[in-house]
């Protein structure tokens, strides 16, 4: 397989092969359609001044005039009425003629060779040393009648011409070659620097360098590279903090669900004990099995399964029966539950959207002082939004930024981890965005939080109903 260098070059070669071709077809038209008959025109010309001057001095030697004119670089060819030719000048390569050619100039007529013969289709006719590519001209002397055919000794006027010309195509193609060979090497460089660099990518190396202040599209390749480059170290660290973090979580819990269960084999506990940690172990195992569920449902959303199945339900109805279902949590902390729920139709995904309000209301009740408050509100004008406002211990404005990512707890000097497993803001946040909505969250320490929720109802005749519940 031809490597990108071999295959420039190639192409560049095939290009300048290619216009020089082209260049001469079209030189060799513009010949065709204009020069050709220019030429013929001049050179009709300067032989009637040939035979004009002669004939203004009639009496000198004809064949010493002719002999003088061909030293001047023409080709000269007279017939006589009898139809003998004699030569002035460089010879022809092939000097024959039709003698009814001879005849039709010996008649007065004059021989246009160069327009009526047929010389090839290309300019080099133009060259063509032949008697019959030339103008025939007649002429009288001594009383006489002649026919002079003549041509300008092509290879005489442009001899040296041509040895330029040639050298100067050759050169042009050679030199056309070697800035070829050297400028696409410098093409293809970065080219070869960024496949190194995809190499190094791919083993795991993501500490490249590339040149990113080229102002061309090689410079815009190194630029997104350079970024999809931090884009998989960032990722890949995600990945590695993923791991970690979801090792920790499941080896604290399995930890004392081993400690615990040894303790009770050796039989060495009181009844009393035995029953304590049995109900350690029992708590601790509805949290891993609570921490796969929502790894499976994150792993779900990320790989976007077709789990979201959207059907028109009442939103309001659905906010109810969460906050009924966490009664007994809020209800020992003698909390203010303030519901704000005008009859709302939505099309989305029921379940999914359960979770969300479930994890949401919870994180309120959870981190809110007792005989502190807790307000749910829906309000729909060209989109549906939820709000869900406590008056808990806040969130300082360093949480916010990492509080959606996974397995975040927030300021342990807070007791934040001390439960949970920092999922569930993650979780949340994926499903809004896979709903198609968005989410907005401010906090104030010890002022409180407000997390709005957007949602698109999905059709303007789903939302209905308004007033206060």
């Amino acid at each position: 397989m031809k490597s990108l260098y071999v295959r420039v070059v190639l192409t560049l070669v095939f290009i300048v092969m290619m216009s020089g071709m082209l260049g001469f077809l079209v030189a060799n038209w513009y010949y065709q359609q204009n020069l050709r008959s220019y030429n013929e025109q001049k050179i009709t010309r300067i032989g009637e001044e040939i035979i004009s001057l002669y004939e203004q001095n009639p009496t000198q030697d004809l064949h010493l005039y002719l002999t003088r004119i061909a030293n001047m670089n023409f080709q000269m060819y007279l017939v006589d009425e009898e139809g003998k030719g004699m030569l002035f000048g460089a010879p022809f390569h092939e000097r024959d003629i039709d003698p009814v050619i001879a005849k039709r100039v010996l008649s007065g007529q004059v021989y246009r060779g160069i327009s009526e013969e047929e010389h090839g289709l290309f300019v080099t006719g133009f060259f063509q040393n032949t008697l019959q590519n030339s103008i025939g001209l007649p002429m009288r002397a001594d009383g006489k009648e002649y026919a002079l055919f003549l041509r300008p000794n092509i290879e005489q006027q442009f001899g040296e011409v041509h040895i330029l010309f040639t050298i100067l195509l050759v050169a042009t193609f050679l030199i056309s070659i070697l800035f070829i060979l050297v400028f696409t090497r410098y093409l293809v460089k970065p080219i070869k620097r960024l496949t190194k660099a995809t190499r190094k990518l791919a083993e795991g190396n993501y500490h490249i360098e590339l040149d990113i202040s080229r102002k061309d599209e090689i410079g815009d390749l190194a630029t997104n590279f350079a970024q999809m480059t931090q884009s998989l170290k960032q990722l890949e660290e995600m990945r590695q903090e993923f791991v970690s973090n979801v090792s920790h979580e499941i080896q604290s819990p399995l930890t004392s669900i081993q400690g615990f269960s040894q303790a009770i084999r050796t039989g060495e506990v009181t009844e009393e004990q035995k029953e304590t940690y049995l109900a350690i172990i029992e708590q601790e195992s509805r949290r891993l099995s609570a921490l796969s569920k929502q790894l499976l449902t994150l792993a779900s959303l990320e790989k976007e399964t077709n789990l979201y199945e959207p059907s028109v339900y009442r939103l309001d109805e659905q906010i109810r029966q969460v906050v009924l279902m966490l009664e007994q949590q809020w209800q020992e902390k003698r909390l203010e539950i303030d519901l704000e729920l005008p009859e709302t139709l939505i099309y989305a995904d029921q379940q999914m959207l359960s979770q969300v309000w479930i994890n949401l209301l919870s994180n309120s009740i959870k981190f809110t002082e007792p005989g502190g408050s807790v307000f749910v509100g829906i309000r729909h004008d060209n989109e549906i939004t939820v709000t869900v406002k406590d008056t808990g211990i806040g969130i300082s404005d360093a949480e916010l930024q990492h509080i959606f990512d996974r397995f975040y707890k927030g300021d342990q000097s807070r007791n934040r981890s001390s439960t949970g497993s920092g999922l569930g803001l993650s979780i949340v946040k994926k499903i809004v965005q896979t709903a198609g909505g968005g989410l907005d969250i401010h906090s104030e320490p010890g002022v409180g939080t407000c997390i709005t929720v957007r949602l698109a109802g999905g059709s303007s005749d789903i939302m209905i109903g308004s007033g206060r519940t």
